[in-house]
């Protein structure tokens, strides 16, 4: 087989795995070729609003394990085949030479043992960095079982390192990934966590989940998720919306992807990373699901519709950023401005806030944007179900290394 083809194969493998993405690494370029300093990879957005690549690929498809939501697993009759270390550090030196990619997703089926694998991993990555002197950007899969003496070795070499979770519960878990234990993909998580040297997975650690193969609700998933941000330091946690590439009797059957309640668990994700928002917030046991029908924020809002019109010029910064069309950035700025003179709603619009999603939540000088009888649950809602799915696009297909794939 030649190694083209190997490429194309393995390539094709690897892009059901969405746990990859970078920020915060600062490893220089020191006489080598390649920098990972202060920015980030894998078609995401660096600090500075760049958009960003990396080779994406699977050391080799062959697979000891039977996961039966995986397209790799043993008994899947499908074509295999595997990459040398020196195969996978010439393709990553190539593609970076022609500028195809900026870093390296390196992930692998695991083959004989999980310590066997890593060895390969270890292998490839270190010859690359100490023999071809790549110092970009490398995320790498650690492989659940392996030991903690491989976990450092691996460590040391890379940016970042993830450990895929797959479910969000331990029966899920035991039923659709018999091999994986979780308890195993703890300690992991637990050592990353707790190694402090800076050279150790300096862009830190991240995790995946699947959604839809079994029947989780959203609220236990974010759950989980809340729960690994707060015992695991993760960067992110990444949901991947189930694909159904197999059949199982364990296994839904689905003509499409849950796409768009992936992207709710996105932005709930965000929500609680960034705007000070609880899991309780947004769910509970008697509302266990998002609505589709209307982002997180919005729906909380409407949920609370009580605790609206807040005044613009008086509200607190945690205030403002529960406000639907109203982030980070423009919370910030509104707080900056109001120092200075009132804010009105011409001033709201050029500060940056959405006025077409804030207009119903908010008042400028007491004063409502539009009729203050129309300051109602299902006008409101109405409006944003609208303005929502003309704004909802959702796009998760990787890039192909080759034309008409």
């Amino acid at each position: 087989m030649d190694i083209q083809e190997k490429i194309k194969i393995l390539a094709s493998s690897a892009k059901y795995d969405v746990s990859c993405a970078s920020s915060g690494s600062n490893r220089k370029n020191n006489k080598g070729i390649g920098s990972a300093a202060f920015s980030g990879i894998c078609h995401s957005f660096s600090s500075d609003g760049r958009c960003i690549s990396l080779l994406k690929i699977l050391m080799t498809n062959c697979c000891i394990f039977d996961c039966k939501y995986c397209i790799n697993r043993k008994s899947n009759n499908i074509k295999r085949t595997i990459l040398s270390p020196k195969e996978i550090c010439e393709i990553t030196i190539n593609f970076y030479k022609r500028n195809y990619i900026e870093g390296l997703f390196l992930s692998s089926g695991i083959i004989k043992n999980p310590d066997y694998t890593m060895n390969l991993l270890i292998e490839t990555i270190k010859m690359l960095r100490e023999n071809y002197h790549f110092n970009g950007y490398i995320h790498a899969k650690a492989i659940p079982g392996a030991s903690e003496v491989l976990i450092k070795k691996l460590g040391n070499l890379v940016d970042r390192m993830s450990t895929n979770i797959e479910l969000p519960t331990s029966n899920g878990l035991k039923l659709l990934a018999p091999n994986k234990n979780e308890d195993s993909i703890n300690n992991i998580m637990t050592y990353i966590k707790n190694n402090k040297s800076r050279k150790f997975v300096p862009a830190g650690q991240s995790t995946q989940m699947i959604i839809g193969a079994l029947k989780e609700t959203d609220l236990e998933i974010m759950n989980k998720s809340e729960v690994l941000y707060k015992t695991k330091n993760l960067k992110r946690v990444y949901y991947s919306a189930y694909v159904p590439v197999n059949h199982d009797k364990y296994l839904p059957v689905i003509n499409m992807p849950p796409l768009k309640r992936e992207h709710r668990l996105y932005q709930t994700d965000f929500l609680l990373r960034y705007y000070n928002f609880k899991v309780n917030d947004l769910l509970d046991k008697t509302n266990p699901n998002f609505n589709l029908l209307l982002d997180p924020k919005a729906d909380y809002a409407l949920r609370h519709l009580d605790e609206y019109p807040k005044e613009i010029n008086r509200c607190s910064y945690n205030d403002l950023l529960k406000i639907p069309g109203i982030g980070i950035k423009s919370a910030k700025r509104i707080i900056t401005a109001r120092k200075i003179y009132r804010l009105n709603f011409t001033d709201l619009k050029n500060i940056g806030v959405i006025l077409k999603r804030a207009k119903y939540f908010i008042t400028c000088n007491e004063k409502y944007f539009i009729n203050s009888s129309l300051f109602n649950k299902k006008f409101i809602e109405k409006n944003l179900i609208v303005e929502d799915q003309e704004k909802l696009i959702i796009s998760r297909k990787q890039l192909s290394l080759f034309e008409n794939e």
